[in-house]
């Protein structure tokens, strides 16, 4: 902190030749237990020529990679809505995608340049998809993001979905094997559908202590 009786002023040589490193040398340098990687010509091409939905977007934080499946689907209107919101209508994406290479090693936790992390952080106002991750079960995400309120009732609205799909797809199937011919699918209602699974395994209950 430049207030306390400890700040030493980095003399202006020496910062212009970290800005320097940070910004010409691609090669990782590293320094006790912080270190950079190296960038290669795949980065750079991703910068400038995306391939896909991962590294259009990956300047926000943990973009989903995998385009298959349902978590998938559930977190794309997030991650666009949050580059809705970052992206400043002047700023082309990839200047983003360099600032968040080159500042950051695209990475959420390192920090290879200071100044180009910090003019990032700027632009996009910090807005950062922190992680997702099913925890529990297959249906309960979990999404940390940092940004406006929107962007936070949004995440909330997309876990309590996904929670509510699969817990309501999880009790179909359930009943479904008590009960072939049953008129109950993943579209019931949740009551209704704990309501049948806890009627057919009273039965099936029932059924098991007479045998």
């Amino acid at each position: 902190m430049k207030n306390s009786k400890f700040y030493v002023k980095t003399p202006l040589k020496e910062r212009l030749i970290n800005f320097t490193k940070g910004l010409l040398f691609w090669r990782g340098r590293k320094k006790g237990m912080i270190h950079t990687r190296n960038i290669t010509l795949n980065d750079l091409r991703a910068v400038f020529f995306p391939k896909d939905f991962y590294e259009k977007y990956k300047y926000l934080g943990s973009v989903p990679w995998n385009t298959e499946g349902a978590i998938f689907k559930a977190m794309e209107p997030l991650v666009t809505f949050m580059d809705y919101k970052a992206k400043p209508k002047y700023c082309p994406r990839w200047v983003l995608r360099f600032l968040h290479l080159f500042g950051s090693d695209n990475s959420i936790v390192r920090v290879r340049n200071r100044v180009l992390y910090n003019l990032k952080q700027y632009l996009t106002k910090s807005i950062q998809l922190t992680d997702y991750k099913t925890k529990w079960k297959h249906y309960d995400l979990r999404i940390s993001v940092y940004g406006t309120d929107q962007i936070q009732n949004l995440a909330d609205a997309i876990e309590h979905k996904f929670y509510d799909d699969g817990s309501r797809e999880d009790l179909a199937n359930r009943i479904k094997i008590l009960d072939p011919n049953t008129k109950y699918t993943k579209g019931s209602l949740q009551s209704d559908l704990k309501k049948e699974l806890n009627r057919l395994e009273d039965i099936n209950e029932t059924i098991e202590s007479y045998e």
